[in-house]
């Protein structure tokens, strides 16, 4: 069972390419407060081949930040975070400070995603250390395995939309023995990976860093954890970038509802692209998964496409306007009854590689949310949601319906909250930029989380395009403005549109 990623974290999967060691800390090992540890020394030195991938070469540098595990109590003792970074290419006298990134997911590598990244910014490395890494749970920070790879392939099997009593069981047993992996290889760690807590982590490190502000960059799932970090330590907001952004009033249900309307949205402009009419051209994808769920298709590797995995092989292609070729091809070849194509973009979503491994960006993604969020759906609940999640959105809406039941079904710690405070009264000015085309994290995300900023400090930047993200996207506009704003502090006027 998968859920789409609020972050970039899906479409990064595609770009690991790199990272470095994290700590060899075990939970709990050491004792200090964040107070203490905000003096310490961080040990830069070359970075080391991870699972994600090979070290990446040039001026990159790896070290390890230990964090209190709890916050409240010093006693549970520290936790390492893997953080990599670039230094400012440019002259030390124009140097601004480090700019932190946060990719997404949530559950994204940091580490590993970077150094693919930097390509696009290296206008604002000339002022900038360019910083990222991998949030508590996440890869080489303690990074949360839930199940092992013959596992994760069996769980594929599950039907994600149960049709009857025996899928439906299937369906909840899988989600509770997830659950259970989860807790018996996170241990204490389960009740301590909240977006909140990786807040704090971020003070924490911005003190460490040597800033005097935090300047950072945030993308989807990255959008909510910038706006936590700005409620709790607004008067140490520096410049940040929201984009592609998640919409904070949102609750399980009200989330599942807006990735529905997004996916939908991208799925037909995808199909106007193509010369389709959008009603016609969904009603011939609802077939053909409809005759997948009844009869898998088969594929060269001789392993199935489900009607799940078909689905989450047409996700795939939506975050990035440039993959639609791909979508069509893959389309056709499932109609022609060859599911390969379509199997090769889960696996991609997946991140299963050729010989049967896994990555584990959604077990982090699963145990960051599930502690995040209170709301519980039950069977019986979301059974009574099917049909609206279906009007909007035939194609993906029964599939995030049901995902609210059982995403978190029988997990084994209480959720926090039903939506995130952002609310950063007396913080400087955030730049919230939206994505009218995103299907991940829709267009009216960003004017929530402007409205929730509060006045003055939430000023969007729309951009009129597609795909899963604005910046470094293709627009001369957006890159422009929001360079201004990290580089020169130029805040542009609320509601500017790029089209």
């Amino acid at each position: 069972m998968t859920r789409f990623p609020r972050g970039a974290a899906l479409a990064a999967a595609v770009l690991l390419i790199a990272g470095c060691s994290g700590g060899d800390d075990e939970a709990g090992d050491g004792k200090a407060s964040a107070s203490s540890l905000a003096s310490q020394k961080l040990d830069w030195g070359r970075c080391k081949a991870t699972p994600e991938g090979p070290a990446p070469g040039g001026d990159w540098q790896c070290a390890t930040l230990k964090v209190p595990l709890n916050y409240t109590n010093p006693d549970d003792g520290t936790i390492g975070l893997a953080l990599i970074r670039s230094k400012a290419t440019g002259d030390d006298d124009e140097r601004l400070g480090s700019l932190l990134f946060n990719f997404g997911g949530p559950g994204g590598s940091g580490v590993s995603t970077l150094p693919s990244y930097a390509g696009l910014t290296s206008e604002l490395h000339e002022r900038y250390d360019l910083v990222s890494w991998d949030p508590r749970g996440v890869a080489e920070s303690e990074g949360v395995r839930c199940r092992s790879d013959k596992e994760i392939q069996a769980g594929e099997s599950v039907d994600a939309t149960p049709d009857d009593t025996a899928e439906e069981a299937a369906f909840f047993k899988d989600a509770a023995d997830f659950g259970a992996g989860c807790e018996k290889a996170a241990g204490k760690l389960l009740s301590h990976v909240s977006t909140a807590e990786t807040a704090r982590d971020m003070d924490l490190m911005r003190q460490v860093l040597g800033d005097e502000k935090m300047h950072y960059f945030g993308i989807s799932y990255g959008t909510e954890l910038g706006g936590v970090y700005a409620h709790l330590f607004p008067r140490n907001v520096g410049r940040l970038v929201l984009d592609a952004v998640v919409d904070p009033t949102a609750d399980t249900v009200g989330h599942a509802k807006n990735q529905s309307v997004g996916f939908q949205r991208a799925l037909d402009n995808y199909l106007k692209s193509t010369g389709q009419d959008p009603e016609e051209g969904t009603r011939k994808i609802e077939d053909l998964l409809e005759r997948i769920d009844a009869e898998p298709l088969a594929t060269t590797s001789g392993r199935e496409l489900t009607q799940t995995l078909a689905t989450t092989g047409i996700v795939l292609p939506l975050y990035s306007e440039q993959s639609w070729p791909t979508l069509t091809s893959a389309l056709d070849a499932a109609e022609d009854g060859d599911g390969t194509e379509l199997l090769a973009l889960a696996d991609g979503y997946n991140e299963r590689d050729p010989s049967g491994r896994y990555g584990t960006t959604t077990h982090s993604q699963r145990v960051i949310s599930c502690l995040d969020q209170k709301e519980r759906p039950t069977p019986e609940e979301t059974k009574k949601l099917l049909p609206e999640f279906r009007e909007i959105s035939p194609v993906f809406g029964e599939f995030l319906g049901w995902d609210t039941a059982g995403w978190c079904h029988d997990w084994p710690v209480a959720g926090l909250t039903d939506s995130p405070d952002v609310s950063a009264s007396g913080a400087e000015p955030v730049l919230v930029v939206g994505n009218t085309g995103d299907p991940a994290t829709p267009y009216e995300g960003a004017r929530k989380m402007a409205e929730e900023l509060g006045e003055g400090v939430g000023v969007v930047l729309t951009w009129k395009g597609e795909g899963h993200g604005a910046y470094g996207s293709g627009s001369d506009c957006v890159d422009s403005t929001v360079n201004s704003y990290l580089l020169d502090g130029t805040v542009p006027k609320d509601d500017k549109v790029c089209t």
